[in-house]
Order: structure tokens, then C-alpha cells, then sequence
């Protein structure tokens, strides 16, 4: 495992450093999941109990929950100072909080041969690898959002654990000490439950080594806006109007969704009422009466917020956990332009599409 890879922290040295002396972490997450109090507590511990030197700050746009968040972590030996706050673009290891962020976002994007990626996931190392393509990392990964829900807390403590074994040089004890402090504070009672997550994220992580020394690296993609101050349209315009039809909201979901279950649906409408992206598909049902009859959920627009289901007087539908394939073999979805054989706006169920 991990700890074969790093020396211990009683022997005061890191695993590996960059050329300016520092070993750096990224957190891929998204608002909600605790990515920054995370990295808060990880440089803390590495800091105040630890006697390494480091900092931690974190990145994101609007400040609510579902939007992407990246969290920063270096370290280095105490005699050095850090005088950087730039992003970690090459880090040794990368923690995804979120599975849906590899389909969006390049998580792995500058990570070192040899670094670590750590998934939020059940899949094993192997199935992430074959899923990822990346021969020259350690993939780990952790279902850390089982591990909360069984333990009433969040994700985030749950990686940490899983993070602390993999680095190796940090002893878990110090990570345990921080936990406690910090919730002791304003949330004295969740303290044993949040140690207890921890423990298990740090046990219950599947780490595969290396396949291959450079084959399957990610690539370096630096970052930067797309339009800069000699390039931007004046007055700030979007200039790709229409872009809410193409957002993928799927990544906002905190790990489950609203399965529709047609069997047991009234067609009475409160659910699309609550629902504050509409994303229910109705189509019309010729006769005498002409009526509404639901299709069921384009999940492409759903971010989770299970109001439909808190609302929905004859339990049509149901809070599930999202695994992978499930969204997909589910999804309806609805044709925006004519096609052939459709008229414009008439729904089209993916499942049946795709036969």
C-alpha cells in the first residue's frame, strides 16, 4: 500500500518534492461536499502537529453548493518558507470528491508519473483505471459517500482519512487530533462520529500500484480564461447565447437522484410545479380529453435537490443511489429541433433511442 511509498513523519521528510521544494495536493470537488474545510484540516495537521511547513487555500466561482471547487494543499520541510499562492497545476496527489467530475472536469490534469488519484467511488482501482486510461498513477478509491451516509456525517472527512493513508507521511493521529479540534468547537456533538468516518475512509481505501512508468500520464493543460482584456467582446457579452441548453447540471448531485417509477404516477404536475430546472418530460395523449401524461426525468438538467420527491403524494418517485449507467438507462430525454420521424419538442426516451 501507500505507506511502502513514503517515509515515515516521524523522520520529518516528504516522499517526493517538486523543484521548489514543496509536495502539493488538489482537492476536485464540488460546493456542499466540505472539499475546503478538508484541505483546511489536512494543512493544519501537517502544520501544527506534524512540524512540516505549508498552506492551503481554495478556488471556486459562485459560492453555493453544486458549483466546482478545487482546494490547494502544499507542503515542505520547515525551513523553507512558502511564498507561493498560485494554483497546484503538477500535484503528487489528486483527491475527486465527486465521481461526476471526471466526466466534466480534468481532474487528473498535471498530475505527476508516479502522483496518486483517489476517487470517490465504488468502483475498484482496476474499473477506474480501465475507465481513466492512466498506466503510470496510483489509483485508489473510497466510497466515502456510503461511508457517510451509514455514519450520519459528510464526504469529506471520509477523504481525508483515505488522503492521510495515501500520502503516507503524515501519521493519522495528528489528522485525528485536528478533526476533533475543529468540530469541538461549534459542533461538539459530531466530534466521535466524524473520527469514526475518518478511520473508516483511512481502512476502507483500495490502492493499486503503477501498471506502467510514463505510459498513460495525464496531460499538462494550463488553465486560464478564454477571453481575455484585448478580447473580450465589449460590455462583457456571452457570446455563446443558449449555453443553459448544453450545461450537464449531473455533476451537481451530492450522490443521489429522483428515480420515476410509471406505475404508481397520477399525472397530477406538482412534481414538475417544485422542480426548479425543469426536468420532467410530458407528452400529450390524444382523445377526447386531451391530457398531460409524464415521461419520466431528463437527468441531464436534474442537480439533485429531491424536492419532487419530498412532494409527490403517491411515491412515484423515489430517492436512489446514483451508480454508475443508472442516470444514462433512465434519462428521457426531449428532442429541442425536429428530427426524423419527430415533431419538434416531442420527448424521446434515451433507452429507446439507443435500441
Amino acid at each position: 500500500m501507500a505507506e511502502e511509498m513514503a517515509p515515515s513523519a516521524a523522520q520529518g521528510l516528504l516522499p517526493q518534492t517538486d523543484g521548489d521544494g514543496f509536495y502539493e495536493i488538489r482537492f476536485e470537488s464540488i460546493g456542499g461536499l466540505g472539499a475546503h474545510l478538508a484541505g483546511q484540516i489536512l494543512a493544519e495537521a501537517g502544520v501544527l502537529r506534524a512540524g512540516l511547513n505549508g498552506a492551503h487555500f481554495s478556488s471556486y466561482g459562485s459560492e453555493k453548493k453544486g458549483t466546482p471547487v478545487k482546494s490547494f494543499v502544499r507542503f515542505c520541510v520547515p525551513e523553507r518558507e512558502v511564498k507561493t499562492t498560485a494554483p497546484v497545476q503538477k500535484p503528487h496527489l489528486v483527491a475527486v470528491f465527486h465521481e461526476g467530475l471526471l466526466r466534466t472536469e480534468k481532474v487528473a490534469n498535471g498530475l505527476r508519473p508516479g502522483g496518486i488519484l483517489i476517487v470517490n467511488s465504488t468502483a475498484s482501482p482496476a474499473e477506474m483505471r480501465r475507465r481513466l486510461g492512466f498506466g503510470c498513477l496510483w489509483i485508489g478509491t473510497v466510497d466515502a459517500l456510503g461511508i457517510a451516509v451509514e455514519e450520519r456525517t459528510r464526504v469529506n472527512t471520509a477523504m481525508l482519512g483515505a488522503v492521510t493513508r495515501a500520502m503516507g507521511f503524515l501519521a493519522p493521529e495528528a489528522v485525528r487530533e485536528t478533526i476533533r479540534a475543529t468540530f469541538r468547537r461549534k459542533y461538539p456533538q459530531l466530534v466521535e462520529a466524524n473520527l469514526r468516518t475518518f478511520q473508516r475512509g483511512h481502512d476502507e481505501l483500495r490502492l493499486e500500484p503503477p501498471e506502467a512508468e510514463e505510459d498513460g500520464c495525464p496531460a499538462f493543460e494550463p488553465g486560464g480564461p478564454l477571453l481575455g482584456y484585448l478580447d473580450a467582446p465589449l460590455g462583457g457579452a456571452v457570446t455563446n447565447p443558449g449555453n443553459s441548453v448544453l450545461k450537464d447540471l449531473s455533476v451537481s448531485r451530492q450522490g443521489f437522484l429522483p428515480v420515476f417509477l410509471r406505475e404508481k404516477c397520477i399525472d397530477c404536475g406538482l412534481c414538475d410545479v417544485v422542480c426548479p430546472d425543469l426536468c420532467f418530460v410530458w407528452e400529450t395523449v390524444p382523445g377526447a380529453r386531451r391530457w398531460r401524461r409524464l415521461l419520466g426525468v431528463d437527468y441531464q438538467y436534474c442537480k439533485g435537490c429531491l424536492k419532487c420527491v419530498e412532494i409527490c403524494p403517491v411515491q412515484a418517485l423515489e430517492q436512489q443511489r446514483e451508480t454508475e449507467g443508472l442516470a444514462a438507462a433512465r434519462r428521457v430525454q426531449t428532442r429541442l429541433a425536429p428530427a426524423e420521424g419527430l415533431e419538434a419538442g416531442e420527448p424521446v426516451v434515451a433507452a429507446q433511442a439507443a435500441r
